[in-house]
């Protein structure tokens, strides 16, 4: 057992054999799941021009899942917020904050969640990125009604404070959170190269905040959890090849089952390798024992939990397995 919290981020996975309904409906069922085990939130990421992953109006997610949830906390994790204006994310996350009060969590990116093309599609300023600092202080004014804007307010959004976390892969995020004394999450799910350097500089510059009186670390991991070692296995073969696909076959490229034998017998498999460093793989004692020394590793406050299995049902078994393998009860 473990005194962190545990959630859920949920990639909205399309499977090679389902609909974008069909993923949608599992978002909605492993959300009442894990409502139902005791996971602390659900959280939900912004991606954009990606068959495998239907996130990408993730306000509209949020607002569907939480329809059909009780008690459970959602939330973006995250927002690529250069890709909006502060004032309609205020807006968007204030309506969900008056609808759900007291369930809904607002994590913030600054990377733009898919290519260069797509950035364009999206009419991104390139350089939006730059002003991400301002423009997550402009937010928080908003939802706190202390507008940075002189006569702009968001309605609804002012006075809900909603809470804001910081969500990277890099120093910059650290530093950032830190600075503004919000909560900080990690992606070491899929990109932990700096998680312990990163979770360094964020405690030790850690400034209190309104929100926040403490450093407070979400960290990513993956976490696929079975009845049995060979069922993990062959899954975590399985996420390999999409992970694979995914990676090298941008542009428009279509690889065969082959070509993704090749890649993975070949040096760019690393690249696959480290995406999946941070993983937990196994049955209910394995999946405890590696959370328990990741967590300390990671120096987290809680763990975030992307499940990757290649199906709704093996999602839904890996949350259970992995709620009993920490202990978690429903609130």
């Amino acid at each position: 057992m473990t005194d962190a919290r545990i959630s859920v981020l949920d990639l909205a996975s399309v499977g090679r054999h389902e609909t974008v309904r069909e993923a949608l409906d599992g978002c909605v069922a492993l959300a009442r799941r894990a409502e139902d085990l005791g996971f602390t939130r659900v959280w939900y990421a912004e991606h954009h021009n990606m068959s495998s992953i239907a996130s990408s109006a993730t306000s509209v997610l949020i607002a569907h899942v939480a329809a059909h949830t009780e008690r459970i906390r959602l939330g973006a994790g995250g927002v690529m917020l250069p890709n909006h204006s502060p004032l309609v994310i205020a807006e968007q996350f204030g309506t969900l904050e008056t609808l759900h009060p007291g369930r809904i969590d607002l994590g913030l990116g600054r990377a733009p969640g898919t290519d260069q093309v797509t950035l364009r599609a999206l009419r991104r300023d390139p350089a939006a990125a730059d002003t991400f600092p301002q423009d997550v202080v402009e937010l928080q004014g908003y939802l706190a009604d202390e507008s940075r804007v002189p006569g702009v307010r968001a309605v609804p959004g002012r006075g809900t404070g909603v809470p804001l976390y910081i969500l990277g892969s890099s120093l910059f995020g650290a530093q950032l959170a830190a600075y503004l004394g919000l909560p900080f999450g990690f992606a070491s799910h899929f990109a932990p190269a700096m998680l312990e350097q990163a979770v360094a500089i964020y405690r030790d510059t850690f400034r209190p905040s309104q929100q926040l009186d403490e450093p407070y670390v979400i960290a990513g991991v993956n976490v696929i959890a079975a009845d049995s070692d060979d069922v993990a296995q062959e899954q975590l073969a399985a996420v390999r090849r999409l992970r694979a696909r995914s990676l090298f076959s941008r542009g428009g490229g279509k690889l065969t089952e082959d070509d993704i034998d090749a890649i993975l017998a070949s040096p760019q498999a690393v690249h696959v390798e480290e995406m999946l460093r941070c993983s937990a793989v196994g049955t209910r004692d394995a999946v405890r024992a590696y959370l328990e020394e990741f967590r300390v590793r990671a120096r987290a406050d809680e763990l975030i939990t992307s499940h990757p299995a290649t199906d709704v049902a093996a999602r839904l078994r890996s949350l259970e397995v992995l709620a009993d393998a920490m202990g978690l009860t429903p609130a």
